[in-house]
């Protein structure tokens, strides 16, 4: 008998010091296209180097929803994110005092509509690639590994779709 995971709960939002380490939570947006899997990358708004989308953490939003908000603001996708965290990465964000440590929680999002309209159009670029390309474009080495092991298949029951 399979065991059931405990579901993820909304966040309730505290208060902490900004150079703490804080927490972000990205989509890892795929989907399935003549039989591959293909992964959406943007571009970061000041650098403009590639990125999946992420932010911070939302009230009343589980982690996997906050990740599909900001697929939908960044990227302009939509679809079904899953309570299911496929890694965590790390990365320091420049701030007005030093750099600020972040450790990022990726969670997959199944992309079943692209809009072509959305926020933050006008500030990134949005680009499906394969698994390999979109792990060569990303420069944090755990994002990487991430991506190049991701296989949606291997989300189990849970997962929105069977491909190969």
């Amino acid at each position: 008998m399979a065991k059931r995971l405990a579901k993820q709960l909304p966040l309730k939002l505290r208060t902490g010091g900004k150079s703490d380490v804080r927490a972000q939570f990205a989509a890892l947006c795929w989907r399935i296209k003549n039989d591959k899997v293909q992964i959406c990358l943007v571009t970061s708004r000041t650098r403009q180097r590639w990125i999946i989308p992420k932010g911070w953490p939302m009230h009343k939003q589980t982690p996997a929803d906050a990740a599909a908000t900001e697929a939908y603001e960044e990227a302009g996708v939509s679809g079904e994110a899953l309570d299911i965290c496929l890694g965590v990465y790390s990365h320091n964000k420049p701030a007005k005092v030093g750099n600020a440590p972040i450790i990022t929680m990726v969670y997959p999002l199944h992309v079943t509509h692209v809009h072509s309209k959305w926020p933050e159009k006008h500030q990134r670029r949005r680009k499906w690639m394969s698994v390999t390309k979109a792990a060569k474009k990303l420069t944090e080495p755990e994002l990487k590994r991430i991506v190049t092991t991701f296989k949606p298949h291997k989300l189990g029951d849970r997962a929105p779709c069977r491909c190969g």
